[in-house]
């Protein structure tokens, strides 16, 4: 396995890349491509890769290497590029804070805290999970109330289970992953349980995860209480109306040691908030243009830290993209600026980039806020796209060219997803 190679820190650098991992590692590789020569890459944690060291299941790599491969042999694969391409990695360290000058303050226990100057800087800080806390769910707090991505971290990577009887709550992509990952390490899962009446997870997950290993899914029903002193003993459910409130008088109780949750993750916006990039309500994430930059001049964003993802593959792809662009921005050669702003409508909760130019290809992602069956995304009377479903869970990619936009002279593209 090939790992981070030695470092002589510099202290001017043509790119910084905030976060090692997948959305880090293209970003930096795209820079590079784009013609940048001195890149840092910064990561807090021990080895840059992210959460792919943990994710030892198949199904990346699908779409950006033409294979199926595990989280660590896609992180390896990136990562040997990184070392390859002579890109810095400082790892253990973390960027405390950019300022307008993009002189980048860098805290770790090995240096101390000290200042390294940057002519562009890519935010590719990921996201964290939603916690109990966030979802406010009523009794004690023993031991036993894990995330279901520490739970992963515990078993893949310590080899240590978090329970021998789980209840799952939420049904993110992680947490369906996590419920047969345990039965087969023989841990008993006694059911997930999510609020809203769809799954929050891929398909294919429900279908390889849940499915396949008879663990039941109950939709539309909630965790309205804990119980226990010093550790988990039961967890009481009840379902809940079409206004997601539980009805109380149809709960029951689940004796079991571990409530384990997959109740979404939040990009991680610290350091974006604290040098005061504009966001986008929805996503929580930067308001980003077709190049990756955000409203603050050459500092540009990608990855889970822009909007969440389903796969790593989207992720690379659109990481390469804010890479290239930072790369762009010290050359001077930089696309013509965008000219068209994309303005979510029906059934569409957002769209990213939010701004397009008419004059290229782009990648639209975007994501419907209901379940529709055959049904056409219209980009005003630009473009259209027919689809047989479309799904919340699911990320929806539209690539839009030039000949469509080209006929287009207005300011601003209202997106659509309507039944057919």
């Amino acid at each position: 396995m090939i790992t981070e190679r030695p470092l002589h820190l510099k202290k001017k650098y043509d790119v910084v890349v905030a976060g090692g991992g997948p959305a880090g590692m293209a970003a930096a590789l795209g820079a590079r491509d784009a013609g940048a020569e001195s890149i840092l890459m910064v990561d807090r944690e021990p080895m840059a890769g992210g959460i792919l060291w943990q994710c030892i299941h198949n199904g990346f790599g699908l779409h950006h290497f033409k294979e199926e491969l595990t989280g660590p042999e896609y992180a390896q694969r990136y990562l040997e590029q990184v070392i390859e391409h002579d890109i810095d990695i400082l790892t253990d360290t973390y960027i405390y804070d950019i300022d307008r000058d993009r002189n980048v303050q860098l805290m770790s226990g090995e240096r101390g805290i000290h200042v390294l100057e940057s002519r562009s800087v890519v935010l590719a800080m990921g996201a964290r999970e939603r916690t109990r806390g966030a979802i406010r769910i009523a009794g004690s707090r023993p031991a036993g109330v894990l995330t279901a991505g520490l739970a992963q971290k515990f078993v893949n990577m310590a080899g240590v289970l978090p329970g021998r009887r789980v209840v799952i709550l939420g049904s993110g992509d992680i947490g369906l992953i996590m419920a047969r990952r345990l039965v087969l390490e023989g841990v008993e899962v006694l059911g997930v349980f999510e609020i809203m009446p769809h799954v929050n997870g891929l398909g294919r997950n429900v279908v390889q995860c849940l499915h396949d290993f008879d663990i039941p899914l109950h939709l539309s029903t909630t965790v309205t209480e804990i119980h226990g002193r010093d550790r988990v003993e039961k967890v009481t459910v009840a379902p809940v109306d079409e206004n997601l409130v539980p009805d109380l008088s149809k709960s029951w109780d689940i004796p079991c040691d571990t409530l384990m949750l997959s109740i979404g993750l939040i990009p991680e916006n610290e350091l974006s908030r604290r040098i005061n990039l504009r966001l986008d309500p929805v996503t929580t994430g930067p308001v980003v243009d077709s190049t990756m930059e955000t409203s603050v001049d050459g500092v540009f964003a990608c990855g889970n830290v822009v909007h969440i993802h389903d796969l790593v593959d989207f992720v690379s792809q659109e990481s390469e993209l804010a890479g290239r662009g930072a790369g762009a921005y010290l050359t001077g050669h930089r696309p013509p600026a965008d000219n068209i702003r994309l303005v979510p409508g029906d059934n569409v909760a957002y769209c990213v980039p939010h701004t397009i130019s008419s004059d290229r290809e782009h990648t639209v992602y975007l994501r419907v806020r209901r379940t529709e069956g055959k049904c056409t995304i219209k980009f005003g009377d630009a473009y259209a796209k027919k689809l047989l479903y479309v799904f919340p869970a699911e990320m929806v990619t539209v690539t839009l060219r030039p000949k469509f936009l080209q006929e287009f002279h207005g300011d601003s593209l209202r997106v659509d997803v309507v039944a057919r």
